[in-house]
């Protein structure tokens, strides 16, 4: 696996002072050790997280994670035809919801 550079989370940042315990859990496991494993990478890991997203109609999630799968190597074009693709797997309106917030996100 090539040298990919480390991810880290904002749950401290964000939601630090509301939930403490879930913004520590967000930053010291979900991406400080889950995010961060070698086995897949980052890049792997972004559109699985934007599939997952996208299937769960997830959109306050997707925003975020459409702009770190761009840091991590996805292009605007491939997350476009993830999105497509779904379309026929997760249902047609939580495609359209995704592609709204992905041209959302690509033109902001």
């Amino acid at each position: 696996m090539t040298e990919q550079h480390r991810q880290t989370g904002g749950g401290r940042r964000m939601i630090g002072d509301f939930a403490p315990k879930l913004a520590e859990l967000t930053d010291d496991v979900l991406f400080e050790d889950v995010w961060n494993r070698t086995e897949l990478a980052a890049r792997d890991r972004s559109l699985i997280t934007v599939a997952a997203l996208v299937a769960g109609g997830d959109t306050d999630q997707l925003r975020f994670h459409l702009g770190r799968a761009m840091e991590n190597g996805v292009t605007e074009t491939e997350l476009v035809e993830a999105i497509t693709h779904l379309a026929f797997y997760v249902g047609w309106p939580k495609a359209m919801t995704a592609i709204t917030t992905a041209k959302q996100v690509f033109s902001a």
